[in-house]
């Protein structure tokens, strides 16, 4: 019997040009964390439910791949990697030092609608700062989000930031509190239902005229300064603008404020966030929503410890969708694609040896140059032409009877140009101008 190959919808197989471009991503984002002292960890793909569940519930139960296993178990696949995060540093609190900054980049699942950019298998990439309550943690989480965004896909990014405890205190005021996780729910969506709906939605929820109070505070617009005078005229009161003035001044200071905006409707779902709360978005590519998002979520560790006695650990942190990445840097056409890691190939010509040409390689690898020895004895053009298919530029002819140590041309398949009689110390000095 002939199984047919088919996969999951929401699911993917990666060929190498895709893969190739995901982990140099990911290398590139990996370089920015560890810039500021991040450390990679890694935690399990399942989970037992009760412990991904959380404080989450409501949409998040009903979006996780749930089941039970061999040994009746209740289990999940994570959702996200903020949970699992929390249940590792409950675990492994007396292990670490803190401040503890982490970064962790690993397959997630959620069974949602399938969209562009957004599936049910895909790559999160999260970085935590976990043990200091600071504005300046606040701060650092913000400008890793810039400059990493900035070093992969250039200066039109805008970071929104709000902060929770500012939109509960607006709400306590309307003695909406008790409803505080339908609104926040309904705000969230607010770019993709549109203003009508939510409107509708927070009237059956609040009723129509607190409905209109809530998105006149949301839609507040000018400056930072001009809608934290709003807010705080709608709010009243609160230790939470101070937080938002000391991040705008670390902003001023540091002299990158042009790339943030103060957003209202910036809100965050999930209920685990208490403090600040951001997500960011390309100018040039609004439709395709936020690529890095994240906030302030105070003591989530706390579902996790029964020792009432320990301090609470705060934390902050972002969390970066690499496929939504990936989907708006090809949408902007800034996402190079490669077939090889590889630049450089050996051709094998008639009457070589292949010990000899994978000596050759391996001159070429000492001096740091990537390549490829070609396996298979085939006409040169063949040759040519597998090159050419896995992107490769540079080929590597040797004469055919000393091919570790004789003559040898290397051909620039981009310019379809050969360069003839060159030594093994010439080749390599070329190659290692030709990637400059």
């Amino acid at each position: 019997m002939t199984i047919e190959p088919k996969i999951l919808k929401g699911f993917r197989d990666f060929l190498p040009a895709d893969e190739i471009t995901r982990r140099n991503l990911i290398e590139k984002i990996e370089s920015s964390f560890r810039m500021y002292g991040f450390v990679p960890i890694d935690t399990p793909a399942l989970e037992y439910t009760e412990i991904l569940l959380g404080k989450g519930g409501g949409e998040t139960e009903k979006q996780i791949y749930r089941f039970t296993d061999n040994g009746g178990r209740d289990v999940a696949l994570r959702f996200d990697l903020t949970v699992p995060f929390a249940r590792f540093l409950a675990e492994h609190r007396a292990s670490l030092s803190f401040p503890f900054k982490r970064y962790h980049i690993a397959k997630v699942w959620r069974g949602e609608n399938t969209q562009r950019g957004r599936y049910r298998e895909f790559t999160q990439c999260d970085f935590d700062t976990i043990g200091s309550d600071s504005a300046a943690a606040d701060f650092e989480i913000l400008l890793i989000m810039r400059n990493t965004l900035h070093a992969i896909a250039g200066e039109n990014v805008t970071i929104h930031i709000n902060h929770r405890g500012i939109f509960n205190s607006f709400l306590s005021r309307l003695e909406l509190s008790e409803k505080t996780v339908d609104i926040l729910r309904t705000v969230d969506k607010l770019a993709k239902s549109g203003r009508d709906e939510t409107l509708r939605n927070l009237s059956e929820i609040t009723g129509s005229n607190k409905a209109e109070e809530i998105l006149r505070f949301i839609e507040s617009s000018g400056s930072f300064e001009e809608i934290l005078a709003a807010m705080k005229n709608a709010a009243g009161p609160s230790s939470c603008f101070e937080r938002l003035e000391q991040i705008h001044n670390h902003m001023i200071d540091t002299g990158i404020s042009g790339s943030f905006v103060l957003d209202p409707s910036i809100t965050r779902g999930l209920d685990y966030y208490t403090g600040v709360v951001f997500e960011s978005f390309f100018t040039d590519l609004p439709g395709i929503g936020s690529v890095c998002s994240g906030g302030r979520y105070d003591n989530l560790v706390a579902l996790y410890t029964s020792d009432k006695k320990l301090p609470p650990l705060t934390g902050v942190g972002a969390s970066i969708g690499i496929d939504r990445l990936i989907a708006a840097l090809e949408a902007l056409g800034k996402l190079e694609t490669k077939n090889s890691y590889a630049q450089t190939a050996i051709a094998w010509v008639s009457g070589a040896a292949g010990g000899a040409c994978q000596a050759l390689g391996e001159k070429l690898r000492k001096a740091g140059i990537p390549c490829e020895v070609f396996l298979d004895e085939e006409k040169i053009t063949k040759q040519f032409q597998l090159a050419e298919k896995k992107g490769i530029r540079w080929l590597v002819i040797p004469n055919s009877v000393d091919p570790s140590g004789g003559t040898i041309t290397l051909r620039d398949l981009s310019k379809r140009e050969n360069r003839e009689g060159l030594d093994t110390k010439e080749i390599i000095d070329m190659l290692i101008r030709g990637r400059q």
